[in-house]
């Protein structure tokens, strides 16, 4: 009765101060009290005309060559990075990040070029293998779902970290120490972030929780027997200013709340050991999960499909048109006829963010 009440109910539907200090054996770019909060990012669509800074590389998109370049004037590599004009979270990263956060800016100019990339653009992109394809595809090919996103390459071209969508100040600092110090090479990042990031004093401790989420015991496995709803499980932690936002605003959103409806919806805490029989069968807790997932930011929601195969995951900052977007893909089936989040929304004439 459940799933037709669903079926029917969508058939018709068409869409802080934080004060961080590393531990004393991570070297820490600047050790700051930010005044930046998540909730201060508003993404409603609307016209943005992101600039880059004067700083970035002005590239033929040659990256081998952008790579020889930077390392010939002793840097560690390229960043390359993937926006488009109207993106709020572009513009976040712009003005914030790589605007008024002074040492993020130098570190970066530091050890790094960074890269150019327009999601939606028609230039020529040589990548290290001799291959050339357009912005747009190379885009495609990299999975930027979200943007920005930012992909940190070294020495022969090895990818050194990937992030996709938007992060605050301290998780930027900690993402460029993180390959600049070498720890890539070491440890992943769920474990240096945990080592790094103590909790968020003016937090909650315990999570927030919703009438949607589904109850103990968490059987999710699929892979035998198709579920009849998509899964979206959301990671989350206390102590966690962002969830709070999250639960606050985005999942207080009417819209949000509807589109959830058609979801089986999980809440974990992704340091805990509440047993989890995952989508593809295997038996673990919560915490060994998100290891495997490979989550350091809290809160990551990780959609799956019927058969419990996953479709994408939002591991960063989200904001209300965002996650509505992204529930509508799902829900939508996006994901089978187009290669990325923002090209579905492209070829259904939506505004992208």
């Amino acid at each position: 009765m459940r799933v037709l009440m669903q079926e029917n109910r969508f058939h018709n539907l068409s869409l802080t101060l934080i004060a961080v200090y590393l531990l004393a054996f991570v070297t820490p770019v600047h050790a700051v009290g930010e005044t930046f909060d998540v909730s201060q990012i508003d993404d409603t669509p609307k016209i943005r005309n992101v600039q880059y800074p004067d700083w970035f590389k002005n590239s033929f998109l040659n990256l081998q060559e952008d790579l020889d370049e930077a390392l010939q004037a002793d840097k560690i590599g390229i960043i390359v990075y993937f926006g488009q004009k109207n993106c709020a979270y572009c513009e976040a990263l712009m003005q914030i990040n790589f605007g008024r956060e002074e040492d993020i800016v130098h570190y970066t100019k530091q050890y790094f070029d960074v890269i150019p990339i327009n999601i939606w653009g028609d230039r020529e992109v040589t990548y290290f293998d001799g291959k050339v394809s357009t912005e747009k595809s190379f885009a495609e090919s990299k999975q930027a779902h979200f943007t920005p996103s930012l992909i940190f390459y070294g020495k022969d071209g090895k990818k050194l970290l990937q992030l996709r969508g938007y992060y605050t100040p301290y998780k930027m600092r900690a993402a460029l120490e993180y390959v600049v110090d070498g720890f890539n090479e070491k440890e992943s990042l769920r474990s240096y972030m945990a080592r790094a990031d103590p909790p968020n004093k003016h937090a909650r401790e315990e999570m927030n929780t919703e009438d949607f989420f589904e109850k103990p015991p968490f059987s999710l496995q699929r892979s035998v027997m198709p579920a009849q709803m998509p899964l979206a499980v959301f990671f989350e932690q206390g102590s966690c200013h962002a969830c709070e936002v999250l639960h606050t605003e985005p999942l207080n959103d009417d819209i949000t709340r509807l589109l959830l409806g058609g979801f089986e919806a999980v809440q974990l805490d992704m340091w805990s050991d509440t047993p989890v029989l995952t989508p593809d069968g295997q038996k673990m807790t919560a915490r060994q999960w998100a290891n495997q997932l490979g989550l350091f930011y809290a809160p990551s929601i990780v959609f799956f499909d019927e058969d419990g195969k996953e479709i994408i995951r939002v591991n960063s900052v989200v904001r209300v048109y965002r996650l509505r977007g992204v529930l509508e893909y799902i829900l939508q089936k996006g994901y089978l006829d187009a290669p990325t989040f923002q090209r579905w929304r492209e070829m259904h004439d939506r505004v992208p963010f």
